[in-house]
């Protein structure tokens, strides 16, 4: 039987206060998740937000993503780290 892969892996950067920041987020295969992820970043910052760009993340970047490697620019609006302890 053969494993078929159906999502992608996006590097989402913006600025955030204008300090830069990166998310990983993982979308089904063939979407272009830019309009969705602007609203949410929207939704969640608003005018303390600047879209910088998205784009599918290297090999490298999505290997260190799947192992749980903490990403350095990673915000969370909760204080809380990237990856737990």
């Amino acid at each position: 039987m053969a494993f078929y892969r159906n999502s992608t892996t996006w590097v989402i950067d913006f600025l955030y206060e204008g300090r830069p920041r990166r998310w990983f987020k993982v979308f089904a295969e063939g979407l272009d998740p830019t309009w969705r992820v602007q609203e949410e970043l929207q939704a969640l910052y608003g005018d303390r937000v600047k879209w910088v760009g998205a784009r599918a993340a290297t090999a490298e970047e999505e290997s260190q993503y799947l192992r749980g490697e903490e990403v350095r620019t990673v915000y969370c609006p909760t204080g809380r780290k990237a990856t737990p302890d």
